[in-house]
C-alpha cells in the first residue's frame, strides 16, 4: 500500500518575477501536496494580488513565518545579506528551505547544508542553476552511478541572448544588451552576467554537486563579453567558429586538491552542441567514466522556468517527508588552476602601416608562441583596420604575457582582445 502525504505548508519570501511564478504554480490546483500559507515581501501590501487564495497570510515581517505553521521556506529575495542569515534561521526554527540563490549557495552553501543536515531539514537549490533545466537533481541522482570528471557550458542566458543577437544581426554590444533589457533578459545593472560574476557562482555550485570539489568562487577566473565586436564574429566564422560564454571546471589528473575552471568568452566550434544554444537558453554538458558525455539543455531564467524549478523541490520535499533530507554532504576543499593550454583568438585593430605584423610576429617567437594563421577582412579604414592572428596551444600566463606587450605598441587603435579557442580535443595542461 503507497502511503499518503498530508499537503506541506510553503511560505514564499520575495514576491518578484520568480515569486509571482511560484505563487501561480502552487494555486493552480495542480500540487495538492503543497499548500501557499504565507507570502513575504517589504512593502508587501504593493505586491498583493487578488488571484492568491484569501486565506494567505501576506506580512513584511519575516519573524511571522518562523513562528508559524510553515514546513518550507521558499527564499527568493536574492543576494548574500539577509538571505544567507534567513536560510540559517529558517533552518534552526524547523523549516525546510527551498532557495533559488546562486550567491548564497556558492559562496555559504556548504555551510548552511551542514546546518540543515544537523537539524534534519532540506536545502535544496535546483532553481540556483540553469532555471527549467533539473541539472542539480540529474547530478545529485540521474548521474549518481558515474564517475564525472568534467563540467561546462553556457551558463548565463542574458550572455547568451547578447552574443546570439549580435552574431545574427551584426549589431553592437550595446545595441544587443539594451534590446535584451527591454526585452527582460537582462537587469537595469547586467554587471554581474555580462562580467561573468553569475555563471561563476553557478559553475561553484556545479564543481560542488558533480565534482565533489569545494571551491572559493571568487578565485575562477573571470573575463567580460563586453569587450566583443560584431567583427569578432565574422572572424569567428572565418575559423568555423562561433562566441559563446563559457563557464568550465576539470578534475586535475594529477592533483586531487584542485581543479582547473574558468568563465570566458571562447570561440567553440560551429559543429559543437553549444554553438547551437541560442537566445536565452544554457546547456550544461557533463563527462563521465560510464557514461560519455551528458548534454542538458533548456531555458536557463526567466520566472517560469524558476518557478517550476522550485516547485519540483517542493514536491520532493513533499514526498519524501519534512523530516528525512538528503542533502549532499559539502565537497573536498579545493583551489583553482588559473593555467590553462589552449589555442587562442588575437584581434587586433590598428592604424595599418607597414611591419605592424612583423612587430607582432616578434613578441609571439620572443615568448615562444607560434603563429597558426593571420586573417583579415577586405573593405575596412587603414586608420582602423581589424584582423586576427590565430595562435597554436600555449598556457595562459605565456598568452596574457605576449598579448599584454603587443597592447603597447602605438599602431593599436584600442586594445586587442584574446579568447580561448575549444577544439575538438577540450582544452588541457
Amino acid at each position: 500500500m503507497t502511503a499518503k502525504h498530508a499537503p506541506i505548508n510553503v511560505a514564499i519570501a520575495g514576491f518578484g518575477t520568480v515569486g509571482r511564478s511560484v505563487a501561480r504554480i502552487l494555486t493552480d490546483g495542480t500540487h495538492p501536496l503543497l499548500r501557499l500559507t504565507h507570502v513575504y515581501n517589504r512593502d508587501v501590501e504593493r505586491k498583493r494580488v487578488d488571484w492568491v487564495p484569501s486565506d494567505v497570510v501576506w506580512t513584511d515581517d519575516f519573524q511571522t513565518i518562523l513562528t508559524s505553521d510553515v514546513d518550507v521556506v521558499v527564499e527568493l529575495i536574492g543576494g548574500l545579506d539577509p538571505a544567507a542569515e534567513w536560510i540559517e534561521k529558517a533552518v534552526q526554527a524547523g523549516k525546510s528551505v527551498v532557495t533559488a540563490n546562486k550567491q548564497v549557495i556558492a559562496h555559504l552553501g556548504p555551510k548552511l547544508i551542514s546546518i540543515a543536515n544537523e537539524a534534519r531539514r532540506h536545502l535544496r537549490f535546483e532553481a540556483a542553476v540553469a532555471g527549467g533545466i533539473p541539472i542539480i537533481h540529474s547530478l545529485q541522482e540521474g548521474l549518481a552511478g558515474d564517475s564525472l570528471s568534467k563540467i561546462w557550458g553556457v551558463l548565463n542566458g542574458t550572455c547568451n541572448y547578447v552574443l546570439t543577437k549580435m552574431e545574427f544581426d551584426q549589431v553592437s554590444f550595446d545595441d544587443a544588451l539594451r534590446e535584451a533589457q527591454e526585452l527582460g533578459f537582462a537587469e537595469a545593472d547586467p554587471t554581474a552576467d555580462v562580467d561573468g560574476f553569475d555563471a561563476q557562482a553557478k559553475l561553484a555550485i556545479l564543481s560542488t554537486v558533480g565534482l565533489g570539489r569545494q571551491v572559493d568562487a571568487s578565485s575562477i577566473p573571470l573575463q567580460t563579453i563586453s569587450t566583443i565586436e560584431p567583427v569578432d564574429f565574422l572572424y569567428a566564422r572565418r575559423l568555423e567558429c562561433t562566441i559563446r560564454q563559457i563557464a568550465q571546471a576539470e578534475l586535475d589528473e594529477d592533483r586531487t586538491d584542485a581543479i582547473r575552471a574558468w568563465v570566458k568568452p571562447t570561440l567553440v566550434p560551429l559543429a559543437s552542441t553549444l554553438a547551437h544554444v541560442e537566445g536565452s537558453r544554457n546547456i550544461v554538458v557533463v563527462e563521465g567514466k560510464f557514461c560519455g558525455e551528458t548534454a542538458f539543455s533548456g531555458f536557463g531564467a526567466g520566472g517560469d522556468p524558476t518557478g517550476s524549478a522550485v516547485v519540483s523541490d517542493l514536491e520532493l520535499i513533499a514526498r519524501r517527508g519534512a523530516t528525512a533530507p538528503s542533502n549532499d554532504r559539502p565537497g573536498i576543499s579545493s583551489s583553482v588552476i588559473q593555467e590553462c593550454v589552449t589555442p587562442y583568438y588575437a584581434r587586433f585593430v590598428v592604424t595599418d602601416r607597414p611591419g605592424v605584423i612583423a612587430s607582432l610576429a616578434e613578441v609571439f617567437s620572443r615568448h615562444g608562441v607560434n603563429i597558426d594563421c593571420v586573417l583579415q577582412e577586405p573593405g575596412w579604414p587603414k586608420d582602423e583596420l581589424p584582423f586576427v592572428i590565430a595562435l597554436e596551444s600555449c598556457g595562459s600566463t605565456t598568452a596574457d604575457e605576449a598579448l599584454g606587450e603587443a597592447a603597447a605598441f602605438d599602431f593599436n587603435v584600442r586594445p586587442p582582445l584574446w579568447l580561448p579557442i575549444l577544439t575538438s580535443r577540450e582544452p588541457r595542461p
